[in-house]
């Protein structure tokens, strides 16, 4: 539903600048740029996104191709995301005093042009919020809260949110590995579902807007891949492949199946245990 608080109108295009980060936010099917845009269309709001996010690339490179990437197709906002990589790379890297010159360039060309921008703090490096990058990270995002204030540009504190939650997750009893990315930089669906709620939050969503993009992000199917690197022998391989010619179906189909149906039996057994545990004994 339209809202006069929303900063964001239907019909109005965003374009999405970042990394590898936002590159895999608009190409996979949980990424926070597509969640972000199914959150808005659950809203009634028909935004169209222009994909701007390049692997590996620093806020040296996305000055240098604004204006071919985003600017030259006349997007009304900018959700700008840059940090991690002018940190990541060390010597390779951006300083701070270059950064912040970049980033303020980024953000007057574009009002230049008529465009409005929402500055995303560049998320941790690692889910050890203490490790050295993630101690030089935290003056390239105070910049980044500055630049905003100063040029009024909406921020999305992602950096903070992504603290939040990895902090809570790691004080939890049996949390183990990565609990928001899949390698400590990359978002996993859960990262991801952080970052668009971050977002939309930034453009003026409230409880009501924000449980409609919920809802449709829970219902949406097959958005969460769960097993990439998950490998068999040559043995089981063959066995499976004759229980698919069996059935009829391809080994595809078949592994698919047979992983839903023991995800519908884990969710189900674990909700059986828990009702049982909390029935008061006499």
């Amino acid at each position: 539903k339209a809202d006069a608080d929303l900063k964001i109108q239907g019909g109005q295009k965003i374009a999405f600048l970042g990394d590898s980060i936002t590159l895999h936010g608009a190409s996979k099917p949980n990424g926070f740029v597509r969640l972000t845009l199914l959150g808005l269309r659950a809203n009634g709001l028909n935004i169209t996104s222009i994909p701007a996010g390049v692997s590996g690339n620093k806020s040296t490179q996305m000055l240098q191709r604004l204006d071919r990437d985003v600017l030259e197709k006349k997007p009304e906002w900018v959700v700008l995301s840059c940090g991690v990589n002018d940190v990541w790379h060390g010597q390779r890297g951006v300083s701070l005093e270059d950064y912040t010159k970049n980033m303020t360039q980024i953000v007057d060309k574009c009002y230049a042009a008529g465009t409005k921008v929402m500055i995303l703090t560049a998320t941790p490096i690692g889910e050890d919020l203490h490790n050295e990058d993630n101690q030089r990270l935290a003056a390239y995002n105070d910049a980044l809260r500055r630049l905003a204030a100063e040029k009024g540009c909406l921020l999305a504190d992602l950096d903070r949110s992504l603290r939040e939650a990895i902090a809570a997750a790691q004080a939890r009893p049996g949390a183990k590995g990565f609990q928001f990315t899949t390698d400590g930089v990359h978002m996993n669906p859960l990262g991801n579902r952080i970052m668009a709620v971050g977002v939309l939050h930034g453009f003026g969503f409230d409880a009501e807007q924000m449980r409609l993009a919920q809802a449709k992000w829970d219902s949406e199917p097959d958005s969460c891949d769960v097993t990439p690197r998950y490998r068999i022998s040559f043995a089981q391989y063959e066995q499976l492949m004759e229980i698919a010619r069996k059935r009829g179906k391809s080994l595809e189909e078949l592994v698919n199946e047979s992983l839903a149906n023991a995800v519908d039996s884990l969710i189900t057994s674990d909700k059986a245990a828990g009702a049982t545990s909390e029935t008061p004994k006499d």
